[in-house]
């Protein structure tokens, strides 16, 4: 195979690696950077790349094939330039050391190549001889059916600090999502770890593998702010330890009609990280979205939130670099010819944006608020969520761990908020502007219920006050756009609240006063 590789391989074309070595650099210009490793406002940085190790040259060839037969037209990248493979399945990529893998772009109706413990594999090391010259093969398998129908989960921020805490999430999130993806066809349903896999003990990374063998799932792997190398002093080193477990930290792949992109997001400058797309980045995924037809369906994963409200509805809109993507116009604009889905985490709770044409899916918390118990800051359960896709057509809802599926919202009668004394709440944390959300009282439809943001109570009676929640007395409530307020009669006997959401699917939840419940 490594003479094949060889013969077939072209001459260097010594332009292509000159505006590879061009495309690597970095600026980071009139950004608010953060500060600290949370990310807080602080005045623009620059960062000296001269100090940094000088790449030498790499020449990559390879092959891309099924059953012994090349397969033509699957785009592979070395982080920075994205080619494709001819006709036989060869490919060359002429680049530098500075990329530690090759990685394809799966085509749809192939397995997904997995480790081991069923960590997504669509990549290969990069081990250049004296030379600096590579190889690299990919073999991939054939689906026994269609995939143009499939399902996939997304864990946001399972955060484990701890054993404990990793136990927590292997005793119950773990068999959950294994009973889940035994309903579906093998090759068909996959999920993706949403960042801030770890929190801080990147130790405990093979523990994390141990969940993902257990979930019996194939995963892809997102980096979070929490899984990064902190002694690194630049963006690229921060990753090494991620991507030691689990390769590079962007890269793409096909399922049935849609095209699927993870990227990083997280972007460190030795104090501390911001929401920011290297340049190197975004013009890889210019490459990448070169060879999606205009129209088709797009995903994109990643950590940070490409935008937020949650700076306005805090009142902290200044202190926003390290919680929304600084240059986020420079996605919106790539992915403007596309249906496209952001999938997001980060915040510890919920919220569905339309922005930059694009729909994002903030998604809450596998931990909650950081394993302090059932809820995340804004009242959204512990859990994740689930993506039904039938060609280009998307399906989801929010998973709430430990219960079933229709638990999409909580209420709270009279007097849970001291600003709306006589008023039921409605939390429904998957709400976005196609739900309708209305009240009944004793059988009769009083009419929609009013939006407006507000702290969940039960998140103000875990949270608030002083030495609240007992495991990380600095979680507080966070205000919330999900909240939903009736001025029910106090003569009322029985209030329905019912919910419909974008697909029609209808939820109803009952609330019946103290004095006629008995309690």
């Amino acid at each position: 195979m490594a003479k094949a590789i060889s013969e077939k391989a072209s001459k260097t074309n010594r332009r292509a690696f000159l505006g590879h070595l061009g495309s690597a650099g970095l600026a980071v210009g009139a950004l608010v950077a953060g500060s600290g490793r949370f990310g807080l406002a602080v005045a623009p940085q620059s960062i000296e790349l001269n100090s940094l190790p000088q790449p030498r040259p790499l020449r990559l060839r390879g092959r891309v094939h099924s059953g012994g037969r090349g397969l033509a037209g699957v785009a592979v990248s070395d982080g920075v330039s994205v080619t494709d493979s001819d006709s036989e399945g060869y490919f060359e990529i002429v680049g530098d050391t500075r990329s530690r893998f090759v990685s394809l772009s799966l085509p749809a109706g192939y397995a997904i190549p997995t480790n081991a413990s069923g960590t997504a594999r669509l990549y290969r090391p990069l081990r250049p001889d004296a030379q600096g010259e590579a190889e690299a093969v990919f073999e991939l398998s054939k689906l026994p059916h269609s995939d143009v129908r499939h399902v996939f989960y997304n864990l946001a921020d399972p955060q484990t600090r701890t054993l404990d805490e990793m136990r927590w999430f292997q005793r119950e999130t773990v068999p959950e999502i294994a009973r889940l993806g035994q309903n579906d066809s093998p090759g068909t349903v996959f999920g993706f770890g949403c960042g801030d896999i770890m929190y801080d003990e990147l130790s405990l990374y093979p523990e994390y593998e141990k969940a993902v063998e257990g979930m019996g799932v194939p995963f892809f792997q997102v980096v979070g702010n929490h899984d990064l190398d902190f002694e690194s002093l630049t963006n690229p080193g921060a990753s090494t330890t991620f991507q030691d477990f689990f390769g590079p930290s962007h890269y793409s792949f096909n399922r049935g009609a849609v095209h699927y992109v993870v990227l990083n997001d997280v972007f460190w400058y030795g104090d501390g990280y911001l929401g920011y797309l290297s340049e190197r980045q975004l013009a890889w995924l210019k490459q990448d979205l070169a060879r999606v037809e205009a129209g088709r369906a797009v995903v994109v994963a990643l950590h940070i939130p490409v935008h937020t409200t949650q700076p306005e509805r805090t009142g902290r809109s200044n202190r926003s670099a390290g919680i929304r993507v600084q240059n986020r116009e420079a996605l919106y604009s790539l992915l403007e010819p596309y249906q496209a889905h952001i999938l997001s985490g980060h915040l510890h709770e919920s919220e569905h944006l339309f922005q930059g044409g694009v729909h994002e899916h903030i998604c809450g918390a596998v931990c909650g608020a950081w394993w302090t118990g059932p809820i995340c800051r804004d009242g959204t359960p512990m859990g994740y969520a689930v993506y039904e896709v039938d060609g280009e057509d998307f399906r989801w809802h929010y998973q709430s761990t430990g219960k079933p599926s229709d638990h999409q919202m909580r209420l709270y009668g009279p007097g849970s908020d001291p600003s709306a004394p006589d008023e039921l709440i409605a939390n429904v944390w998957n709400w976005d502007p196609e739900w309708k959300v209305h009240w009944s009282e004793d059988g009769q439809l009083k009419g929609p219920m009013a939006r407006r943001i507000g702290l969940d109570p039960l998140s103000v009676k875990l949270h608030a006050g002083e030495g609240l929640p007992a495991k990380h007395p600095w979680v507080d409530p966070i205000p919330t756009g999900h909240l939903f307020y009736a001025p029910v009669s106090p003569q009322a006997r029985r209030v329905t609240v019912e919910a419909v959401d974008r697909f029609g699917r209808t939820y109803r939840q009952e609330w019946t006063p103290p004095a006629m419940s008995g309690k």
